[in-house]
């Protein structure tokens, strides 16, 4: 090759690695945020990434689009090594068009995605754009749908990760919403369908940008996304711990660590995590760290539902999805949101092979007019249908309270549950003591002639026969009733056993979950 060709070929990639062109990488980094290629440095491991269609142009000539210099398509695509596994991604470049998406810019993304499907590895995208390419008409609206289309046909088959790292209006916050799992930076990102200028135009309301679709508006009040980060390199370092939770696609098993410590350990602290007092709240997140290799747990929704804690774990080095109530949250209760939160999860971890482990006390589904009125039937029954289609390795453990239709939910043993254990302190039953007395034995302390002293004792004799989980395991609804010490040790020796667990399905289309 001459060295003119040569040198040709250096002159063009140099232009392209500049994107907007210095001006505007110095305005991107003034407003706190990284370039593409920046970005995609901090996600793949050094020395890993391979650009692939640097050299795509827009072929738009109305509106002066042909008298635009620019390179790239503002989009970077390509591939590289995430802990030493096969990842793809696209970043798209603000410097460029304000990383405005066109036909071409669309093909790229779609490029991207075919081959992560091909191959059978995650896709990253990193979101930083205005939206669609106003020049470009009907040719950008059909790039967005045919990404959209892809989003949907590759569910479940690939793990698709969003980051959103900027501006996402309109139409491009729905190839987000379509993915595995969304990330979105403090301060410095939003999402909204209609902006606050929109809003104040057609409704009169007054609100900025952040209150309107902020990281956490959307983590914490619409619970659209799953993660949010400190900054920019916290996102990034995030969704590498992320893809370590997850298989490359669902044919295969998540990647599994060399545990350190002794898998027989008994973890005496479990032992009086719960308190004696029903009534009184505890951290259930106390009880997963203990229980977790290393105390490790990566939770997914943090600030969503809080009532309900999901996540990501290791359990003797392999991957698990966590549900559980926690009771400092409405006392652990489930109401719409949670019913959200963890069908999405469950559907997740299910459609990756990643085995669910789930911690109950739950005194029931949360009273009232407003859980009504939104459909509380609707939300919760998401939860039943979840763990019921679910055919991974499922592994309960009751820690208190296991109350009613909220306890069927909970990955009971008739949702599928291959092994349900259970703490001494489990009460396994339709309802809690009191409640339950006062119905069953409500002729009874009416007519006594001390109606206190009466119900205490009718009270006291119930409690004491069948707030426990022994009549639940006398029929078979609870495996075992375990030391809690000796939980850890329980549920490993249970996921090796389920290790090959096979579960079909009746033949159909698909089932239709009550959205």
């Amino acid at each position: 090759m001459s060295l003119e060709k040569r040198t040709l070929l250096h002159t063009k990639k140099e232009k392209i690695a500049l994107g907007g062109g210095e001006a505007r990488i110095k305005k991107q980094h003034a407003s706190g945020k990284m370039t593409a290629r920046e970005r995609l440095l901090h996600l793949f491991d050094e020395g890993t990434f391979i650009e692939i269609d640097a050299f795509v142009k827009n072929r738009c000539t109305r509106f002066g689009m042909d008298k635009l210099d620019f390179e790239g398509e503002s989009v970077v695509t390509g591939y590289g090594q995430v802990e030493g596994r096969v990842v793809f991604a696209f970043s798209q470049d603000f410097t460029i068009t304000g990383g405005a998406l066109g036909e071409m810019h669309a093909r790229k993304i779609v490029k991207a995605m075919d081959s992560a499907a091909k191959v059978g590895a995650p896709i990253v995208g990193l979101n930083d754009s205005g939206g669609a390419r106003i020049q470009e008409a009907v040719d950008a609206l059909s790039g967005y749908g045919d990404i959209f289309y892809r989003n949907s046909i590759y569910s479940g088959v690939i793990p698709q990760i969003s980051a959103v790292m900027g501006p996402c209006a309109g139409g491009a916050v729905y190839s987000p919403a379509l993915t595995d799992f969304i990330f979105m930076v403090d301060k410095t990102s939003q999402m909204f369908i209609t902006g606050p200028q929109v809003i104040k135009t057609v409704t009169g309301e007054i609100v900025s940008a952040e209150e309107l679709g902020g990281a956490m508006t959307h983590n914490s009040v619409s619970g659209n996304v799953h993660f949010i980060a400190d900054s920019e390199q916290q996102c990034l370092a995030d969704i590498r711990r992320l893809i370590q939770y997850l298989p490359s696609n669902s044919m295969e098993k998540s990647p599994t660590r060399p545990l350190r410590s002794d898998i027989n350990r008994h973890i005496s602290e479990l032992n009086d995590l719960v308190p004696d007092n029903p009534n009184k709240p505890y951290d259930i997140l106390d009880i997963i760290h203990l229980i977790v290799d290393d105390g490790d747990f990566m939770q997914y929704q943090t600030y969503f539902a809080t009532n309900l804690i999901t996540g990501f774990a290791r359990i003797n080095g392999k991957s698990v999805g966590i549900v559980a109530n926690q009771p400092k949250v409405m006392a652990g209760c489930l109401d719409m949101n949670a019913g959200d939160k963890a069908s999405r999860f469950i559907r997740t971890c299910d459609a990756f092979n990643i085995p669910l482990l789930t911690f109950v006390d739950v005194p029931g589904f949360l009273p009232g007019t407003n859980q009504e009125y939104g459909g509380i039937i609707r939300h919760g029954a998401k939860i039943l249908y979840a763990y019921s289609e679910a055919t991974v390795p499922k592994v309960t453990l009751i820690t208190r309270k296991a109350y009613g239709g909220a306890y069927v939910a909970m990955c009971s043993k008739s949702l599928g549950a291959d092994m349900v254990f259970a703490w001494p302190s489990a009460e396994v039953a339709v309802m809690g003591s009191e409640g339950a007395v006062n119905i069953i034995f409500k002729n009874d302390i009416a007519n006594a002639e001390d109606k206190v002293a009466t119900k205490q004792k009718i009270l006291e004799e119930y409690a004491a026969e069948f707030a426990t989980p022994y009549k639940a395991a006398e029929r078979g609804f609870v495996d075992d009733v375990i030391e809690p010490s000796t939980s850890r040790q329980r549920i490993i020796d249970t996921f090796n056993m389920l290790e090959g667990k096979r579960e079909k399905r009746p033949a159909k289309k698909h089932g239709n979950i009550p959205l």
